[in-house]
């Protein structure tokens, strides 16, 4: 089934959860995500490289930035599908479980903040 069938699954996964695979909010996406993924891998296994090769520290901290920078715009773009999709449907649900995935987005916020 493709995931244009499925609805999306905005819950968390549960803690014992490991056969079922929900159809997350990103599904539509994720050949994308996957793909900026493996690209920074490469980056990463690139500076691995820079390293080894004992490269001149400022250019690998510039690359570091740049392998930073592709990971957050993944964060970026999953958490605004998230937020499209899951946090959306909830609040169209209602608005105190739209203000629980608000608090939910808030506290992913802090994580992230936190670096």
């Amino acid at each position: 089934m493709s995931a244009a069938t499925h609805s999306h699954d905005c819950t968390p996964p549960a803690p014992s959860s490991r056969t079922s695979r929900p159809v997350r909010g990103y599904a539509s996406g994720k050949d994308d995500y996957l793909a900026r993924l493996s690209k920074i891998e490469g980056q990463v296994r690139g500076l691995q490289k820079m390293i080894e090769d004992d490269r001149w520290c400022p250019d690998v901290v510039t690359q570091v930035a740049s392998a930073t920078r592709a990971l957050q715009e993944v964060a970026v773009g999953l958490l605004n599908d998230h937020l499209h999709r899951c946090v959306m449907a909830g609040a169209r649900r209602s608005e105190a479980n739209g203000e629980e995935l608000l608090d939910e987005v808030a506290a992913t916020l802090r994580q992230v903040v936190r670096l």
